[in-house]
């Protein structure tokens, strides 16, 4: 039997996972029961498209109940106050494409908290696997799509990251360097 699957994450995300089961488990469900018993009051059940519809969405949700259940039960907590030499996850890092001058900023995280519209990186990403353990001055290598990227990671530092708002997406905005 293998070992299941540790899920890094904050301390706040971790809030985040357990407040997004809390809605599941309190509201969602409710509101689903709400729906089978409307639903139910139309009659025959066998051809009654309002009813699978429901049942099929409280089958949806039970399931994402089960899979955050999982994924809190098996996380660990990032401990965010070591300092350290070398990018892990928690780091804050800056990189340089060695081609095209570009300064990408970054936080390394786990694969539950990851929004790359944030910054936020997985370190189960390419990019993630490839900077972690690393040191500033080391140069990368990331395979891409279009081919190879080479970054040079210029800083280090452990980051203060607070917890994804999943509901806002901000644009990412890359600097140049000369």
């Amino acid at each position: 039997m293998t070992s299941p699957k540790v899920f890094m994450v904050t301390k706040e995300g971790l809030k985040n996972l357990q407040a997004d089961l809390e809605h599941l488990q309190t509201v969602r469900r409710k509101e689903i029961a709400g729906k089978i018993r409307e639903a139910k009051e139309f009659g025959d059940l066998s051809e009654n498209a309002e009813y699978h519809d429901a049942k099929n969405e409280q089958a949806l949700v039970e399931s994402e109940i089960l899979d955050l259940e999982s994924k809190i039960k098996n996380s660990k907590i990032i401990d965010k106050s070591t300092k350290s030499s070398n990018v892990q996850i928690g780091s804050k890092v800056v990189l340089i494409n060695l081609e095209t001058k570009e300064e990408l900023t970054l936080d390394l995280v786990g694969s539950m908290e990851a929004d790359v519209f944030n910054h936020k990186i997985s370190n189960e990403s390419p990019l993630g696997m490839a900077i972690l353990d690393k040191t500033k001055g080391e140069i990368v290598t990331v395979a891409a799509p279009k081919g190879s990227v080479k970054f040079e990671i210029v800083k280090l530092t452990i980051s203060c990251f607070t917890s994804i708002n999943y509901g806002k997406r901000l644009n990412v905005k890359n600097k140049k360097r000369s």
